[in-house]
């Protein structure tokens, strides 16, 4: 494990390092989430709690469970400092200078969460012996977590906070790589109830701390030992997780507003893609219907005037019907998710192998839900790349896979940012990321040869043509006309089969991982 005394030295600085970086980022261009944001401060703010899942002056209503709701309530009041009129709910799209400066900062302030979960990720791996400090894990995971390309982007100029999330996972995930389990499903659980897309990766989670926490102890050949099992931790991971659930849920449960909150919570009349196709299967599904729509049009097979309106990529509440492909509904999605991860359980059950193998799972369960999941938000791939960087750095075949799925799963955040004065920003902080990641993990396993297959390698050199094919020669051409969806289509379809290519090659690695059996492990 990395010693504390040397974390001291090099993480504050690349920690403040990031800091200066986002403050140098806050007067670039910010998303419709930034008044996403605005508008749940001024609800929480102006409005009592009973009316909070109710409200809907905007189309932004609040679809976060509760803890996150309280989150903006708590900033909303350091928000009356800075101009009380973006708490005003009839303000619709307000961005005053001093709401910007406000909002900017927040996010900013919030990731103090997650500087302290890297640092303690940073504890949980094994240091070599050399001194020469680029060439330790513990730095190189640190830089891959602290200036992850991806959440500097989406957090500090697209805004969000995902980092204070991220933050809280991967604090979760630290703790039960320390063995302290019951800290760990804590803060778990406090994640579900701030954002309730973490629910994809909860049956890792369960299925984890019931074979590996409450089993107490395994027979030799690594099978289960029926008679280790321990009631009373079982007992207090439930007091832990349903004292969290009431505390989040229970007022509004005894207002009688539960069936309205969960109805912002998973509103299934969303499309089946966000508004831009996130990287997965249905994406290529898409991009395979649009294809035949198209072909069949020109063929005279289809009538154009006779083909579904709807958008396929509707950000808001709407429902759609393919073209040419059967319409996906959100019950195939959801059993397709669940066959997709149920191997990767079953090994975890069956082969416990210690926290980094649950790591592996978590990794696995984010990577199904980001490829067969409904309205899957592109920024989801975060939630894959961020815990499979605890893995890169220990092991060749996992820096692979790193690789892989984190430039391709970076490259298409792209499509976020689609104004001219941040393509230099994006592009040189990628170059930037990318090459770190290479240079680093290249340096960590010199001796254990190329990293990269040529294969892999040529796919990841063909989104530079990509880029310079959506950015440069597109806007030339008549297609904007004709076809504007094209950009969209291109990235979305291109960089979803390095992410299919990495869901797989993560799960081969899983089933086919032979590490130490797991040992008994306590609290």
């Amino acid at each position: 494990m990395a010693a504390p005394t040397e974390l001291s030295g090099w993480f504050p600085a690349i920690a403040i390092g990031v800091t200066f970086l986002k403050c140098l980022l806050m007067n670039t261009y910010h998303s419709t989430d930034f008044e996403v944001h605005r508008n749940w401060l001024a609800i929480t703010h102006s409005l009592p709690v009973s009316q909070w899942y109710f409200e809907d002056t905007s189309e932004w209503t609040v679809d976060y469970p509760p803890f996150f709701a309280w989150f903006e309530y708590c900033l909303s009041h350091v928000a009356k400092y800075f101009d009380k009129d973006m708490l005003v709910v009839q303000n619709l799209n307000y961005a005053s200078p001093a709401t910007i400066l406000f909002q900017r900062l927040s996010v900013i302030f919030v990731d103090v969460v997650f500087f302290y979960a890297a640092r303690e990720c940073c504890k949980t791996v094994a240091d070599n012996k050399v001194k020469e400090i680029l060439t330790k894990p513990s730095f190189v995971l640190g830089v891959l977590l602290v200036w992850n390309f991806g959440l500097l982007i989406v957090d500090h100029i697209h805004f969000q906070y995902n980092g204070f999330l991220f933050g809280i996972l991967l604090l979760s995930i630290a703790r039960h790589c320390q063995n302290r389990h019951l800290e760990g499903a804590l803060l778990f659980a406090v994640l579900l109830n701030l954002k309730h897309i973490f629910l994809y990766i909860a049956p890792a989670y369960g299925i984890f701390l019931l074979r590996s926490f409450c089993f107490k102890s395994n027979n030799s050949d690594g099978s289960i030992q029926w008679r280790s099992f321990s009631v009373a931790r079982l007992a207090a991971l439930g007091t832990i997780v349903l004292s969290v659930f009431a505390l989040s849920f229970g007022p509004f449960i005894a207002m009688g507003q539960l069936p309205q909150v969960l109805s912002r919570l998973f509103p299934f009349k969303r499309g089946l893609c966000h508004a831009y196709w996130a990287p997965n299967i249905w994406a290529l599904y898409n991009v395979i219907d649009k294809a035949l729509s198209i072909l069949g049009v020109k063929l005279k097979v289809l009538d154009v005037d006779k083909l579904p309106k709807a958008s396929m990529t509707g950000g808001l509440v709407q429902e759609f019907q393919h073209s040419v492909l059967p319409s996906v509904s959100p019950l195939a999605t959801l059993v397709c998710t669940l066959v997709s991860i149920m191997p990767a359980l079953l090994h975890l059950w069956l082969r416990p192998r210690g926290a980094k193998a649950f790591v592996r799972c978590v990794a696995i369960c984010a990577l199904g839900s980001f490829m067969f999941g409904w309205h899957v938000h592109e920024k989801a791939i975060l939630m894959a790349i961020l815990p499979l960087s605890l893995l890169a750095v220990e092991s060749k075949e996992d820096a692979r896979i790193f690789l892989v799925l984190s430039t391709t799963g970076h490259y298409s955040l792209f499509p976020l940012l689609f104004t001219l004065q941040e393509l230099p920003i994006k592009v040189l902080l990628m170059v930037l990321f990318t090459l770190f990641s290479f240079t680093s993990l290249k340096t960590l396993f010199s001796k254990e040869g190329c990293l990269l297959s040529s294969a892999e390698a040529l796919y990841l050199a063909g989104l530079l043509p990509v880029e310079v094919l959506c950015e440069w020669v597109y806007p030339l051409t008549a297609w904007q006309s004709t076809m504007p969806f094209l950009p969209l289509l291109l990235t979305s379809g291109y960089c979803a089969l390095g992410v299919t290519y990495s869901f797989i090659t993560l799960y081969l690695s899983l089933l086919m991982h032979q590490g130490p059996k797991h040992k008994d492990k306590s609290q």
